[in-house]
């Protein structure tokens, strides 16, 4: 938290003409060409300023870069590195041949992504629980959430070694045991005050810093890129860690196989246990494979919804997949059962484990809404209990797969993309050193640019791919 707290000071502001400004602000191409060879780098110095047009004196400023060239459908992100001082380094390196736009995003100014820290370690309401508790052959619904925040007499789900907890309000002669379902919707609270919400607006969000910069021309010249390291596990990922081309995800750190290419997809699945534990963006890949893979069928789990537990099953080559939500918090105002519920560490302790097993985790997306220790406590759990799992089961694989960036015109204070990119630097810090994979879902989302937290369909199949990659 300490760490965090240093990265996002307080930035009070009187008046939106002190914060910073796109339109003024002057973005300057370092060392110009006429012509750059594939593989160069390019770089970009950012001045940011108020829209006043004076200098600001301090960073933290959330931008996005990208370069892309649409006739190629081709597409990747930019590195931007903040010298707190009211300038940035946006780097972009040249992956591909053609004309090649650039685009830098304000997405919030410091003064937005301060506030929307502030607000968002003030409260745990801004999202109303509704439990469902069974009463004989009728139902009995009580408010729930995160922490108890009632007088009155109160059903506790806690799990002392994780110190996680979760409350109802107990219904009148029902026991908590009786707990079936919950639902949820958006509290209408907020932690901003007016003046902040007006840096929220949809047209005050993500707008472009070089709109005035025309094209650059990247030629071929000669250059190769050869890499002959295998797709491993335990390996660093850079930022960027790939750029599409004609929708093709190409990996930058490690050689990848086209596994859709060759029948050996089939032959990678035999014999294993694939659990996918985490949200919906998840539950896209048990979609995408039951109708990619033709052997693999649909076991019915037995419950109703989306959020029920998916099973794949190709008896004949032993492969089984299957997708499970996380747990509390899940943010739906679809109902969706809690009878089976349990922790991603909880459910990583119930497993075996050995070589043709494989984890893959994302967690995110729900816990936006909510103060980041919640986040940052599950992030922890879920370390130690792969920490376990290898003691025992050294040679299972884990995968990490990060968030997907998602819509712009949402509720910034409760979904902001900001939430998802400081919950990705907490990631990649508690997890740093442990032999797993990472699928850096946020850095292909940017290059294709789908600004949806359920991306298409060939997003997902690259994803995937990535996946595969490091499992065979």
């Amino acid at each position: 938290m300490e760490k965090l707290d240093q990265l996002m000071p307080p930035r009070p502001f009187t008046n939106i003409t002190t914060t910073t400004s796109a339109k003024q602000s002057r973005a300057t191409i370092l060392s110009p060409q006429d012509t750059y060879c594939r593989g160069d780098q390019l770089d970009v110095l950012l001045e940011v300023r108020d829209h006043l047009g004076r200098r600001k004196q301090y960073g933290g400023d959330f931008l996005r870069a990208r370069m892309s060239s649409p006739a190629l459908k081709a597409g990747a992100s930019g590195k931007v590195t903040d010298f707190n001082n009211g300038t940035y380094l946006v780097s972009f390196t040249l992956f591909w041949a053609g004309k090649v736009s650039l685009s830098l995003l304000l997405i919030h100014p410091s003064e937005g992504v301060s506030a929307l820290w502030r607000a968002r370690n003030q409260g745990y309401d801004k999202v109303i629980f509704t439990g469902q508790f069974a009463n004989g052959t009728s139902q009995v619904f009580s408010q729930c959430g995160l922490t108890p925040h009632s007088n009155a007499e109160l059903c506790e789900y806690l799990d002392y070694r994780d110190q996680e907890a979760f409350y109802c309000v107990r219904p009148p002669h029902v026991p908590c045991e009786a707990l079936t379902h919950m639902t949820t919707r958006n509290a209408n609270i907020s932690y901003l005050s007016k003046k902040e919400w007006s840096l929220f607006h949809r047209s005050n969000m993500g707008v472009e810093i070089m709109k005035n910069f025309n094209p650059i021309e990247v030629l071929r010249c000669n250059k190769s890129e050869n890499i002959e390291t295998k797709c491993q596990l335990g390996m660093k990922t850079p930022f960027p860690s790939g750029y599409t081309v004609e929708r093709r995800w190409i990996t930058v750190f490690c050689k990848q196989m086209e596994l859709n290419e060759r029948k050996n997809t089939n032959d990678c699945l035999k014999r294993k246990l694939i659990y996918l534990m985490g949200d919906s963006t998840l539950r896209q890949w048990i979609y995408y494979l039951q109708n990619a893979v033709k052997t693999l069928k649909v076991f019915d789990h037995h419950g109703v919804g989306v959020f029920k537990t998916h099973v794949l099953l190709d008896a004949e080559r032993h492969t089984l997949i299957q997708w499970k939500k996380h747990s509390h918090p899940f943010v739906t105002q679809q109902l969706f059962s809690v009878k089976d519920e349990s922790y991603i560490p909880r459910e990583i302790d119930q497993i075996a484990g050995d070589d043709g097993t494989v984890i893959v985790i994302t967690l995110g997306q729900h816990f936006r809404p909510f103060p980041i220790k919640i986040f940052i406590r599950r992030a922890i759990n879920i370390q130690k209990a792969i920490e376990r799992l290898f003691l025992r089961s050294p040679k299972t694989k884990v995968i990490l797969k990060t968030e997907n960036t998602r819509e712009m015109y949402l509720n910034a204070e409760l979904f902001s993309d900001f939430h998802g990119h400081i919950q990705n630097l907490i990631m990649r810090g508690i997890f740093e050193g442990l032999n797993v994979g990472v699928i850096d879902a946020w850095d292909m989302t940017i290059a294709y640019d789908t600004r949806n937290v359920h991306p298409p369909d060939y997003v997902i199949g690259n994803q995937i791919n990535m996946f595969l990659n490091y499992i065979c």
